[in-house]
């Protein structure tokens, strides 16, 4: 061997096993995968033979399956965070079909009276009207588009309705299993968003323009408008794992239609997820699934365009307020570790454990 040829080295293999020893192999990784396959294959068996979950208790039941299948492994700690989480959640929704109730109910205020706020009729159509120069759009789209037979609009407008009970749900699910910091950030919005939703159905009860059309309403502002969202997603082959769609219907506030919550969770999801994606082609085509949402509910006589508009204008709302708080949070703890680095330089024999002895330049990428 010539004076300049190095004997090889395994400075690789030593620098992993020193890793290893700092962050431990998870050996339940392959058993979470394949239990949340399972589960997703299962979901979608289920979706075909039993209908699509649109009720709370039925989503969050199978939300929980997967999380199950997801922590599986973890340590006590991660499931008691899990645990909270979830009271959090089911606390969430619990307030927000409580207070959704409240626009038909009225506020009680102290068990001693209740306030119930005038609901509006004409002013969101009036709004509509004025931004279409004097037509009505829910009218003009079904006396254009809407006939007893079934068309591929109606598939699409139906799929994309029935998107709002599963997809915002889907999201959380993938980053409660992912990340819980992601999670958290979500979580926020989307309370936000909530709230907001669930003030302005109590101040600002609201008639969809279907009730404007319906004779057991004294309305008659606008003629029969068909309600049929169901339609397009059943002859598709699905269901609703629910009696009916009509059924779950019934069970909803039907004059909470200001802000529209169906356009709001529709651009929530791509709004988030937006931040990791970098082509400008795929944030415009996520960018269009909102749009198809408001359009699917004007069409099929759910919501007004102005309920469409102002949910866009709360989530975009929400995720400007939570921006700044966690840039704000996050320009504090900058400065706190800035101001730290003095003492951790002045401090010979940091005390960090058997991890200080892995250099930066090994565990660097």
């Amino acid at each position: 061997m010539s004076p300049t040829t190095e004997a090889p080295t395994f400075a690789p293999l030593a620098k992993r096993a020193t890793l290893r020893t700092v962050v431990p192999m998870d050996y339940f990784r392959p058993v979470r995968l394949f239990l949340m396959i399972s589960y997703l294959v299962g979901y979608l068996i289920w979706l075909k033979t039993k209908g699509l979950t649109v009720d709370r208790i039925s989503v969050a039941i199978a939300v929980g399956i997967f999380l199950v299948c997801a922590f599986v492994g973890k340590t006590w700690r991660t499931w008691g965070v899990l645990l909270l989480d979830c009271i959090f959640y089911c606390a969430m929704w619990l307030a927000y079909e409580k207070t959704r109730g409240a626009a038909d109910d009225g506020v009680s205020v102290f068990g001693l009276f209740r306030i119930k706020f005038p609901t509006q009729v004409e002013s969101t159509r009036n709004i509509d009207r004025a931004m279409f120069f004097g037509n009505d759009p829910n009218v003009v789209l079904q006396e254009h588009f809407w006939s007893p037979v079934i068309r591929w609009w109606d598939v699409v407008a139906g799929a994309t309705y029935m998107t709002h009970f599963v997809f915002p749900m889907i999201a959380m699910g993938v980053l409660w299993a992912t990340s819980h910091r992601q999670w958290l950030r979500f979580i926020r919005r989307f309370a936000t968003l909530l709230a907001v939703g669930c003030v302005m159905f109590v101040v600002l009860p609201t008639a969809p323009p279907w009730m404007l059309g319906d004779a057991r309403y004294p309305y008659q502002l606008l003629p029969p408008l068909q309600r049929t969202a169901g339609r397009g997603f059943y002859h598709i082959g699905f269901g609703s794992f629910r009696d009916g769609y009509k059924v779950a219907l019934s069970n909803g506030n039907a004059v909470a239609a200001m802000p529209s919550l169906h356009a709001s969770f529709a651009l929530i999801v791509p709004l988030f997820f937006m931040q990791w994606i970098r082509r400008t082609w795929i944030k415009a085509l996520l960018f269009l699934f909102p749009i198809m949402m408001l359009a699917s509910l004007v069409y099929l006589g759910e919501h007004w365009v102005i309920d469409g508009l102002v949910g866009w204008a709360v989530t975009f709302a929400a995720f400007w307020f939570w921006n700044r708080m966690e840039q704000r949070a996050r320009t504090r703890r900058s400065a706190a570790a800035r101001g730290a680095l003095p003492a951790l330089a002045d401090d010979p024999e940091p005390a960090i454990g058997p991890a200080a002895t892995v250099s930066t330049a090994e565990v660097a990428p």
